[in-house]
């Protein structure tokens, strides 16, 4: 049965800052999905990711559909009118066009899909992130998909030899979706020079080339490329399918130990380390720490199972205490040097008005 996997995920109102959703919030959004969602899907999940709401559906209506995107579109402006009811911060935050038009990439939500043929057993994970940008995923997935150290099944499975083809776009190009075409293995030292640079080129897709089907899908929006200044942090989200052709689920999550040094944290500013949190967690410490968690789930006939929360194990309790310790040690430096984004990342904030005006007052110093 050939369906399609699609995660729309945005901030629309948060409690107390950029913290939680409330629950009338999150409750108004699930009952739109559920009421006007009866003919277009065949299944849906509803959760929260930090501050932001992400709706995961299933139908068969293929990628960038307009009734589909609509749909979640139309949920989250009701969600907004009740975020202003209750006086939350940012409501509609990430919501960027004043109307609808076609599908809602580049309209402020992230969204990844992927359009699959159900294999008899279809495992996959969706990945929601907040306080960070899409570049967040790029050395996981560059570990998961390239790396025998990290994926034993480049050694111990035949059907994953063959390698991947990834689709890598450079973000910073506004003119229209500027994508590359690279092999692994033939091209991993190309493909690792693209994704170090995680601000400009994200990964947008990944394929197999033993089967040729499509086995991720990143969401690529970046929200001061749309607004024209900083309006928030891009807070991406991922699906990726596992087992059999794939990289097994355990090798996708392992790279997630490392808690890598991310753009995200206070104000989208700051370099901050990656923390694998459990479902419906909340934003804390300076505004982060960066988050990503994940749910992995079995879809057969487009319906889904119940989710197995990945990042709820004693195992990661472990992995969050040394990415605290990895965020206090960056905090301490503040404001400078490395702990925060470079100029070229900054241009959108009120560092540039600051420069702007200061660099009136220097002056040529002349030679006596």
């Amino acid at each position: 049965m050939k369906i399609t996997l699609s995660i729309i995920k945005a901030d629309i109102g948060s409690i107390g800052g950029h913290i939680k959703p409330s629950a009338k919030l999150l409750e108004t959004v699930k009952n739109y999905i559920k009421d006007k969602g009866k003919n277009l899907i065949i299944d849906s999940y509803i959760c929260h990711t930090g501050d932001d709401i992400a709706i995961l559906s299933t139908h068969q209506r293929g990628i960038l559909d307009e009734k589909i995107h609509k749909l979640c579109w139309e949920a989250f402006l009701k969600g907004t009118k009740i975020a202003k009811e209750q006086g939350l911060y940012g409501a509609g935050q990430d919501l960027l066009k004043e109307s609808f038009s076609k599908n809602i990439r580049g309209m402020g939500p992230a969204v990844a899909e992927i359009e699959l043929e159900e294999r008899p057993a279809e495992p996959f994970l969706a990945f929601f992130a907040d306080k960070t940008e899409p570049g967040a995923y790029n050395l996981p997935l560059y570990l998961t998909f390239c790396d025998p150290m990290n994926t034993a099944g480049f050694i111990l499975s035949s059907n994953l030899k063959k390698g991947f083809k990834f689709r890598i776009m450079d973000v910073s190009y506004t003119g229209a979706e500027k994508i590359i075409e690279l092999n692994s293995p033939e091209e991993i030292y190309d493909i690792a020079t693209l994704l170090r640079d995680s601000g400009k080129y994200v990964v947008e897709s990944i394929y197999s080339r033993n089967t040729q089907e499509q086995v991720a899908a990143v969401s690529t929006t970046r929200l001061h490329n749309i607004a024209g200044k900083y309006v928030g942090k891009d807070d991406p989200v991922m699906l990726i399918r596992s087992q059999l052709d794939f990289p097994a689920t355990g090798e996708i999550l392992s790279p997630y130990t490392i808690g890598p040094y991310v753009a995200g944290g206070m104000r989208g500013s700051h370099n901050m380390p990656l923390m694998p949190v459990k479902e419906n967690s909340s934003i804390s410490f300076f505004d982060g720490p960066p988050v990503v968690n994940s749910l992995a789930f079995s879809v057969k006939n487009g319906k889904l199972t119940e989710p197995a929360d990945v990042f709820d194990h004693p195992y990661w309790d472990w992995v969050r205490s040394n990415v605290s310790q990895k965020a206090e040690q960056m905090r301490r430096q503040g404001f400078y040097g490395a702990a925060m984004l470079p100029m070229t990342e900054l241009e959108y904030t009120g560092v540039m008005e600051t420069l702007k005006e200061l660099e009136k007052r220097f002056k040529i110093k002349k030679e006596p």
